[in-house]
């Protein structure tokens, strides 16, 4: 991660220097990584530096910062931001503000505009909703991209400019309620306000080399290499003409536009002709027609067919204004009636739309995709509002029952599964007589969980799991269990005193290096669970005298305070990281790896954090996925292998359009089967999905089943609209937290046992065939169910996957 430090002017010689706030913004967000969970909001800042030569300075500072300046502080620029005329303050209204003390390692800064070079402007788009401006600083530095999120901007959402101050001045401010307000018709987004602001104090150029480019203040070099013309002036004007953006800023300066040569006054529009151009239809009689607009979005729609990839970057040309987001209100009635389906498509443009480096065949796969969810929801509440007795209940068509009938006639298995009635405490309890010794096997154990899952009430989970993970032993007594935990909560603690309050080790480069890696990965894991959302307070430890000397040397994070732009610790992070650090003393060989927090943290949270437990499931947990994390990849390399061939077997059609996209690395599938689905799927069925894998029940790889069943469930979409990698890459990726748990593991289960079918058939039929088969048979036309199965090759590791151990 680039540290970003504070560039400021020369300290002030005077003491009448002071800052002036002149311009402020609320709710601009620098976003760190791509998860929305690390955005850090802050205010976006133009600074008049009072002295004898004053400087503006335009700054960023985040909430936080501001916030420890309190309410006074935070209400000077909610205050400034509240203005709309867009002056200057007179003398007797000025705002003064002191910079906030800020730590070298944020992401803060605050630049002189004449150390400023360029901007980079990106306005709101389908493949990018929040717009956004990078700085370029002519010493070559780039600060932190901004990104406005106007929907929470007061500035954007106020109903008018004063209307109150009730809901603006608050501290800290409430959430915005974006249904409720009335965004102001001066700028589109919050990005063009600030260009219009800055254009006071500053001569920005846009370039014609590059729209997105704006120079501040540029030399005559720069204002003769940028203005420029290198492309046909007919070719842009026929698009900006023919869109609703004919009356925005172009990209062409207006002494080199093309004048009109017609008697009419109508631009003379060329007579070459492409998809995009096509596409748009023919202009408007006349330019004040007010339907141009709604024009422009039909034939955004309809352009979508004929887009390619070799048209992309002009299409970029109309989807990334700011008209993106108005689109919705204006699409075909079938097509509105999806737009709020469970919010998926809020989900969907948030994550990527159509971006600059994604094909229309990707935005038509994942529409095809709502669609048909949309339709199946729709199937099942119509199926809901029937009398039970007429419901007959159809499993779905999946490549492999193709396969089923083709060869041998078999009919498609049901799923098992009954998760409606989950197994809870008082069903838990009647398994185990007065001794505290069960009295059902550990496979109808293992069974029951497969098929009904467990109870998310109460803490029926931190009962079953040592038990389902092996941390207890099944066929034993109470006492035999208490004593046997007895034991390994002394290994525990011997196995902590290697590091804990150990400075010689503690303090150790390959320890720090370890410590560092668990540290950065356990502040970003799963924040949003409460247990590790709660506020930093001080550890509370049983040490003794002699070793609370060595706190320092005994936590992970000591002081728990925020490390750059990432979140900042508590005590249940900073005990979870303990727990890893342990580990890598206890697997030494294998020592922690990236990902491993996204294993531990469920069981940290499910276990109510209970350091020796979390620890030992921990360790069994990871017995079962130590092969992923090998440092060579030969575990996932095998696994991935194994679902490569599986899906040869099970459906031929789809491995042959893989082999065809260059996708049969199924890199797709690797962080599927890495944490086995820990980033695809909400934390609930995070746990309800883990303690259905640990079963064992039908197989130890019963994951890569799941995964198949995920490809079956969208083999049509990428059948019928993907054919390239980074497209089937792509839409995979984005299917994160939109997969249905219950559908997609009755569908794994199915999948398994027409496998397991399907096996069984091929070795029947291989033992009852003759050696040698008769040259008569080998002429015969036609597909013979027998010769097609005998034909299938089962490799040893599909063979395996029949293995529950």
């Amino acid at each position: 991660m680039v540290e970003i430090k504070r560039n400021d002017p020369p300290p002030a010689k005077h003491e009448e220097d002071r800052y002036r706030l002149v311009y402020s913004k609320s709710k601009v967000y620098i976003h760190p990584t791509a998860y929305a969970r690390d955005n850090i909001p802050g205010f976006l800042a133009l600074v008049k530096r009072e002295a004898i030569n004053p400087i503006y300075l335009l700054a960023w500072i985040p909430e936080t910062l501001l916030n420890e300046r309190g309410s006074t502080e935070w209400d000077r620029f909610v205050r400034i931001e509240e203005r709309s005329d867009g002056t200057v303050d007179d003398d007797d209204d000025i705002v003064l503000i002191d910079f906030p003390i800020q730590r070298p390692e944020s992401y803060a800064f605050s630049v002189p505009l004449t150390s400023i070079y360029s901007l980079i402007v990106h306005p709101p788009s389908l493949s990018s909703w929040y717009g956004s401006i990078a700085i370029n600083l002519i010493n070559g530095d780039t600060l932190p991209t901004l990104h406005f999120h106007d929907d929470e901007s007061n500035s954007f959402t106020l109903h008018s400019p004063r209307t109150t101050t009730a809901n603006v001045t608050a501290y800290p401010p409430p959430p915005t309620q974006g249904t409720s307000h009335i965004p102001k018709p001066v700028n589109s987004w919050g990005g063009e306000d600030v260009l219009s602001r800055l254009r006071q104090y500053a001569h920005i150029l846009r370039s014609t080399l590059q729209p997105s480019l704006f120079l501040i203040d540029p030399s005559r070099a720069d204002m003769e290499a940028h203005s420029t013309q290198i492309f046909a002036d007919d070719a842009v004007d026929d698009i900006l003409a023919q869109s609703s953006y004919a009356n925005s800023h172009s990209p062409v300066p207006a002494h080199r536009r093309p004048r009109p040569l017609s008697r009419g006054g109508a631009l003379p529009f060329s007579q070459r002709s492409s998809v995009l151009h096509r596409s748009l239809g023919t202009p408007p009689d006349s330019p004040s027609q007010s339907q141009s607009a709604s024009q422009a979005r039909t034939a955004l729609l309809q352009s979508f067919s004929n887009i390619t990839r070799a048209t992309r970057h002009a299409a970029q040309n109309i989807l990334s204004h700011p008209l993106a987001r108005p689109i919705v209100p204006h699409l075909p009635d079938p097509v509105k009636s999806l737009v709020n389906a469970n919010g998926e498509w809020g989900s969907w443009v948030e994550k990527g739309g159509v971006g600059e480096f994604e094909s229309a065949r990707v935005y038509l796969a994942r529409w095809a995709r709502i669609v048909a969810e949309e339709g199946e929801r729709a199937r099942r509440r119509e199926a809901q509002a029937l009398p039970s007795s007429s419901l007959v209940e159809e499993p779905s068509s999946l490549g492999v029952f193709e396969l089923l009938h083709s060869t041998s006639n078999l009919p498609p298995p049901k799923s098992s599964r009954d998760p409606i009635h989950p197994v809870d405490e008082q069903m838990w309890n009647g398994w185990f007589d007065s001794e505290g010794k069960p009295t059902i096997s550990l496979a109808e154990m293992r069974r029951e969980i497969f098929m009904r899952g467990i109870s998310s009430k109460g803490t029926i989970r931190q009962k079953i799991w040592p038990f389902l993970l092996g941390v207890h032993e099944w066929d034993s007594t109470k006492r035999v269990r208490e004593e046997a935990w007895i034991a390994k909560q002394k290994r525990y603690a011997v196995l902590k005193d290697e590091w804990f309050g150990v400075p010689e080790v503690f303090d150790r480069q390959d320890v720090i290096e370890e410590r560092h890696r668990i540290d950065v990965d356990c502040r970003r894991t799963d924040r949003s669970q409460p247990l590790f959302a709660a506020p930093a307070e001080l550890p509370v430890t049983d040490l003794t005298d002699e070793k609370g000397a060595y706190k320092r040397y005994s936590t992970i994070s000591p002081e728990m305070n925020d490390i750059g732009a990432q979140s900042p610790s508590n005590q249940h992070i900073d005990r979870m990281a303990g727990i890893l650090l342990t580990y890598n003393f206890y697997e030494k060989e294998l020592g922690y790896v990236q990902g491993m927090s996204d294993l531990c943290a469920p069981l940290y949270v499910v276990l109510a954090g209970n350091e020796e437990m979390t620890f030992w499931c921990f360790v069994e947990y990871m017995n079962r996925m130590k092969q992923n994390f090998m440092r060579d990849q030969s575990g996932m390399k095998k696994q991935l292998s194994t679902l490569q061939q599986l899906i040869e077997f099970m459906d031929p059609e789809l491995f042959r359009h893989l082999e065809k996209t260059d996708a049969m690395n199924l890199f797709f599938c690797f962080r599927w089967v890495l944490i086995s689905f820990k980033r695809e799927f909400p934390f609930d069925d995070v746990l309800r999905l883990w303690e259905v894998l640990w079963t064992d029940y039908y197989s130890s790889s019963f994951v890569l089943f799941v995964a198949l069943a995920i490809l079956e469930s969208h083999r049509d979409m990428i059948l019928r609209y993907l054919v390239e990698f980074d497209e089937i890459l792509k839409y995979c990726n984005e299917l994160s937290m939109t997969i249905e748990l219950d559908s997609t593991l009755a569908q794994a289960e199915v999948l398994f046992l027409s496998f397991s079918q399907l096996v069984a058939d091929i070795d029947k039929k291989r033992a009852e065939q003759p050696t040698k088969p008769s040259e008569l048979r080998n002429r015969t036309k036609g597909s013979n169910p027998d010769t097609v199965l005998s034909k299938l090759e089962i490799s040893e590791d599909l063979r395996n996957l029949l293995k529950t151990t």
